[in-house]
């Protein structure tokens, strides 16, 4: 029996050429033979690339410094082509050409790799070769993948086409998964990427170590793309172990100035690489799996888009099967530099995975049902819980939890995030229906009505941020016997949820408080408080979700206010800058105002207060801190992909300022301050007509417009991964010296010249 394999192999590329090889001794070792289909197309291997602009004449000029290198490399990939791939004696580069073909085989295998990722191919289009089509035999999918979260509507009805010919499939990640079970209602178990079939001996087979290549003792980088997060990785493993770093080029810019390049390599001299070093960097997936093979010690990285969507990512798909995503930079979980891997467990898990693909395979090739044999994993057991890329750190699962299993912990990014003590859980399952972002929300039952409002107190309304609206609505709960809830500085500038049961406190829950705030045992303590006394509580939105989800209902007694929300910066950066001032003015901070009205309200500054009763103050985004939380540096990764940033409001009232007034608008209270106050819910709407405020009405789509976060939420700053990654290894000194300076006078100029549309495309550009 003979299969076709149609699979990505000729171009020069270490993952291209090893998984094709891997993949024909995977069916080799069932007693098939196995044949590359040489279907040669969008593949180009030329050293010299056709001129079309100044990258290309980068490009080829830098090949023509390296050139003795570079072809060296090119004969490289030939050889091991010529040495370990089976491929068709005839080159087709047309569908035609294949379809009328009398070809030699009793099945189509459609390999791995992104055979099935329309956007690789020149019109953006699916190529039907990789599915097939072209044979009347019978056809079989091993691990292919999509490239894409989602197939556009215009080709769903092709796909289906494609995919209903297959007698069995299967998928590389996650999410190709569930697009085919979406698209074509079939399962497809997602399978090992062909390079994890091998064992490491069978990969040690076809390894070369070249005389003139470092023989082991080094750290190997291994980049596709600019290195990014890696980098303070990569510089703080050289500082510690003193190890020579060994640059194998994926990318030809040197990613490390004393990095030793190697230029010439091939897919034999890649497996020996790896095979000699002492540590690993890479942000290639291939670059990941042989670190596996191997039991190399690694970090590696993922694309944004990745990390906040974890599902996509087939990196982290194969390290969470394998008990390695602690390995991935940028997530708050990462491993401490030197800690050691625990192989044997590693080896452990891959075996069972590699039993299950393999027999995955031999079932597909036998024509016969597949049927998993993996063993449950540990977190097989474990609790439901938003993903962490998801959750918000309501507190609602920690809260509502009978037993006490979870607690809130932070991680590297300066987070909490719900931790599960499996000891103490008994899975009943209440911490996930408590969690807002698993049981989502329904649409908006009406519009809230905007009004422009201020407070009547001068005084009040100057210690406020805007107009001083909730000062108004909390006296009014005080004046019934109510307790406020609102976020206030301790003494060590940790920001956390506290009561006020007078007026003459209140103004420790004034003012806007750009940090995350603490919840810990405050919904439990407002419940009973409920039952005697009314209670306010104002905060983010997600903590008024996470409260109600808590409570299970809204009581009367209860008030809220949400606020129109930029994104929670992290509190662990936030302490360390608290420090940082402190040790640069050799002074304690007594209280921080970050946005004071020493200038009045649309000049906010940000003011450092003493113990010994001295001040300072400067423009809010002049400042390190300001600058980087208004380009949304340190924000929690939810923000971004935030379900709040709409007028479907939770709170019974929503408070923010009133951005975009035009000059003619209220010109006597502008600089004073003046609040955007939205009301919500019936009950907001009766407290409201008993507030001491003035309120005008105000136009809710202008709200919307002078206020972008109640219609989208923001977008991460491009560097967001690069500034985590720093923070969990660098001293904050060096992390802020890095991050929170002025940005460049080009970028200055443009920040004033460019139109807010070219803003926006060059913003995005910068995010792809």
């Amino acid at each position: 029996m003979k299969a076709g394999l149609v699979t990505f192999y000729h171009i020069h590329h270490y993952g291209a050429l090893l998984q094709a090889a891997a993949t024909e001794r995977a069916v080799e070792r069932f007693g098939w033979d196995c044949e590359i289909v040489d279907y040669f197309v969008n593949q180009d291997n030329a050293l010299f690339k056709r001129p079309t602009g100044l990258g290309s004449a980068a490009h080829d000029a830098h090949t023509a410094l390296h050139y003795q290198a570079l072809s060296e490399r090119y004969r490289r990939f030939e050889k091991f082509s010529r040495d370990h791939l089976r491929i068709s004696d005839r080159r087709y580069g047309r569908f035609d050409e294949l379809a009328e073909e009398t070809l030699p085989y009793d099945l189509i295998l459609s390999g791995s790799d992104q055979i099935w990722n329309p956007k690789i191919f020149p019109d953006g289009r699916f190529d039907p070769v990789f599915f097939g089509t072209f044979s009347q035999k019978r056809r079989v999918a091993y691990a292919p993948s999509f490239g894409v979260p989602t197939i556009p509507e215009g080709m769903r009805d092709e796909l289906k086409g494609y995919l209903d010919g297959f007698s069995h499939l299967s998928a590389r990640e996650t999410q190709g998964s569930a697009i085919i079970r979406d698209i074509a209602g079939k399962d497809a178990p997602v399978v090992l990427d062909p390079t994890l079939l091998l064992t490491a001996d069978q990969w040690d087979s076809m390894a070369d170590h070249p005389a003139n290549y470092p023989k082991g003792g080094y750290i190997l980088c291994y980049c596709i793309n600019r290195p990014g997060a890696l980098t303070p990785y990569l510089e703080r493993l050289h500082q510690e172990t003193g190890l020579p770093v060994v640059q194998l080029c994926g990318i030809r810019q040197k990613v490390h100035p004393k990095a030793k390049q190697i230029l010439d390599a091939g897919p034999a001299e890649f497996l020996g690489l790896f095979q000699n070093a002492a540590y690993v960097v890479t942000n290639s997936f291939h670059g990941t799996v042989f670190s596996v093979q191997f039991h190399r010690p690694f970090f590696t990285t993922v694309s944004p888009a990745e990390l906040s969507a974890p599902e996509r990512s087939r990196t982290v798909s194969i390290l969470s099967r394998l008990g390695l995503v602690n390995r991935v930079i940028g997530k708050g979980d990462t491993a401490e530099l030197l800690d050691p891997v625990d192989w044997e467990a590693v080896e452990a898990a891959l075996a069972a995975a590699r039993k299950d693909s393999l027999n995955y395979l031999q079932a597909a090739l036998e024509d016969r049902p597949f049927v998993p044999e993996s063993p449950l994993s540990p977190r097989s057991f474990a609790p439901k819980l938003a993903e962490q890329s998801r959750c918000t750190g309501c507190t609602a699962c920690a809260a509502g939890c009978p037993h006490d299993a979870i607690t809130m912990v932070r991680d590297k990014t300066g987070f909490d995030f719900p931790e599960v003590d499996l000891e103490k859980c008994v899975h009943c399952g209440r911490c996930t229906r408590l969690c807002p972002v698993l049981q989502g929300r329904g649409p908006a039952a009406h519009l809230p009505a905007a009004f422009a409002a201020w407070n009547r107190d001068d005084a009040v309304r100057k210690d406020s941020t805007s107009g001083g609206a909730f000062t108004a609505i909390a006296e009014y709960v005080l004046e019934g016997g109510g307790v406020v809830y609102g976020a206030a500085m301790d003494g060590h500038q940790h920001l956390r949820h506290v009561p006020c049961f007078r007026k003459e406190d209140l103004w420790r829950l004034r003012g806007a408080k750009y940090v995350q705030s603490d919840l810990d045992g405050v919904f439990r303590e407002i419940r009973e408080v409920l039952k005697t006394r009314p209670v306010l509580f104002s905060g983010t939105p997600c903590q008024v979700d996470g409260l109600y989800r808590f409570l299970g209902c809204r009581p009367e007694n209860l008030t809220t206010c949400d606020l129109v929300c930029h994104g929670v910066p992290s509190p662990g950066v936030w302490e360390d800058e608290a420090r940082f001032i402190e040790g640069n003015k050799r002074r304690r901070l007594a209280n921080v105002r970050f946005r004071n009205k020493v200038e009045g309200w649309k000049n906010s500054h940000f003011t450092a207060v003493y113990d010994d009763g001295t001040a300072d103050s400067a423009p809010l985004f002049a400042t390190g801190f300001g600058r980087a939380f208004g380009r949304a540096l340190f924000l929690r990764q939810s923000c971004h992909d935030c379900q709040y940033t709409n007028l479907n409001r939770l709170g019974d009232f929503t408070l923010g300022d009133l951005w975009g007034l035009r000059p003619d608008e209220f010109p006597e209270q502008q600089h004073a301050g003046v609040s955007l106050l939205l009301v919500n819910t019936p009950h907001g709407s009766y407290l409201f007509d008993q507030l001491k405020l003035n309120c005008q009405p105000f136009p809710v789509e202008r709200a919307v417009a002078g206020n972008p976060r109640l219609a989208r939420p923001i977008g991460p700053a491009a560097d967001r991964a690069s500034f985590f990654a720093s923070y969990a290894v660098e001293p904050f000194e060096e992390v802020r010296r890095q991050f929170f300076r002025l940005p460049s006078l080009p970028v200055r100029a443009a920040g004033k010249l460019l139109s807010p549309e070219a803003k926006a495309k060059l913003k995005a550009k910068l995010h792809r």
